[in-house]
């Protein structure tokens, strides 16, 4: 489930700009929205609530256990960003948004110098990566508590997969880069997911405690991801409101979803 949704959701969403161009922004910005809405969805309703019943059956206070794990999650994102944005920009950190979703992934360079195409790819591999990791743990420990939630988890992280791969693909085509080197790139930026789910159905396979945590931890990596980055950055590409009404949308997916 993690191949499907973080290799073949990022490759997919490469073979979508390659197939219609790197001008994909509002497309993105859309996508990304939408996928927003149903990640925080079941963040709520499913991770969170899960976590917080999994640490009181271990004789623990659910509230603290789920609330430690967020600020975990979203502060262990937050360092990894803070350290790519240092990277990425020579010393100095960039601004928090950006006017294009090429300079959102660290990806201005590849566009500026077609020379430094390897550096910046790297940077984009590493950036995207970061987002991945949480999302596949979270599959991972579903998995082994409950397949129906693991699966739910899955379509919900491939949804959000693939206007990342569409946003990493655009700036490598209009660097120089083929259009199936771009696509692949796409797809081998899904490997964290995968390799987060197996770390992930380690730890869940420990305790119910461990299963909590593990929820508690890649919910605040993920509500981090979308309230920090995405929808920010969505609604500043755009320029309107209308990546607030598919937040909307996407949530109402996510708790249809949930009835699955």
């Amino acid at each position: 489930m993690s191949i499907v949704a973080g290799m073949v959701g990022m490759g997919l969403g490469g073979l979508i700009t390659a197939l219609l161009g790197s001008r994909t922004e509002r497309m993105i910005s859309i996508f990304l929205s939408f996928a927003g809405g149903v990640m925080s969805c079941i963040v709520f309703i499913e991770l969170i609530p899960e976590a917080v019943e999994l640490a009181e059956d271990y004789g623990l206070n659910g509230i603290v256990t789920a609330i430690v794990g967020l600020i975990i999650g979203a502060a262990l994102v937050y360092g990894l960003n803070h350290i790519v944005d240092i990277i990425s920009s020579k010393g100095k950190i960039k601004a928090k948004l950006h006017n294009t979703y090429a300079e959102y992934f660290h990806a201005d360079d590849i566009i500026a110098n077609k020379n430094r195409m390897l550096r910046s790819g790297v940077i984009i591999l590493v950036a995207v990566g970061l987002h991945n990791f949480p999302e596949g743990l979270a599959i991972g420990a579903a998995g082994v508590f409950d397949m129906n939630l693991g699966f739910t988890l899955a379509v919900m992280i491939g949804l959000h997969c693939i206007p990342e791969g569409m946003a990493v693909a655009a700036p490598l085509i209009s660097g120089g880069l083929t259009r199936g080197r771009a696509v692949l790139l796409a797809f081998l930026i899904g490997v964290p997911t995968v390799v987060g789910a197996a770390l992930g159905m380690l730890i869940g396979g420990v305790s119910d405690f461990a299963i909590a945590v593990s929820f508690s931890v890649a919910g605040g990596a993920m509500l981090y991801v979308v309230f920090g980055e995405i929808l920010p950055q969505s609604i500043t590409t755009s320029k309107d409101r209308v990546p607030t009404i598919f937040v909307l949308l996407g949530i109402v997916v996510g708790m249809l979803m949930t009835l699955i």
